[in-house]
């Protein structure tokens, strides 16, 4: 385990996503890189009226004082497009041997409505995916 990543949101499961994260990267002396995606459609515009943007910035920094604070230096990553398919992305480009996310928990019918990012990132990715719940 050389580089990781962290797909961070700042909710629940991504905050334990975070520990595991930090959890690694210090074991292993890994680099450890934060993407929080802002979600964009095709058209470029988010899909939320409300993410523009500066909620995942706050969520990124917040995530780097945490992990600051046990020690690890991160390189922060906040692109815009669709979530699970930039976070693969991301990771092959930079070669990334480990992914960290977490799983919002969803049922059968959110996951066919809406999809699962860390679904699709475990089953689309040659890196080793840690999932937290």
């Amino acid at each position: 385990m050389e580089r990781i990543l962290l797909a961070y949101d700042g909710g629940a499961p991504a905050r334990r996503a975070l520990e595991t994260a930090a959890e690694l990267a210090l074991a292993f002396r890994a680099a450890l890189s934060v993407v929080s995606v802002v979600p964009v459609g095709p058209d470029g515009k988010p899909t939320e009226a409300w993410d523009g943007g500066e909620e995942h910035a706050r969520e990124l920094h917040e995530a780097k004082r945490s992990l600051a604070e046990r020690g690890l230096q991160v390189d922060l990553l906040e692109p815009r497009g669709d979530p699970a398919r930039t976070i693969e992305r991301i990771a092959a480009e930079g070669g990334f041997d480990t992914i960290v996310i977490g799983s919002r928990g969803l049922g059968d019918l959110d996951r066919a409505l809406t999809g699962s990012v860390s679904e699709h990132v475990v089953t689309h990715t040659s890196a080793t995916v840690v999932v937290t719940h």
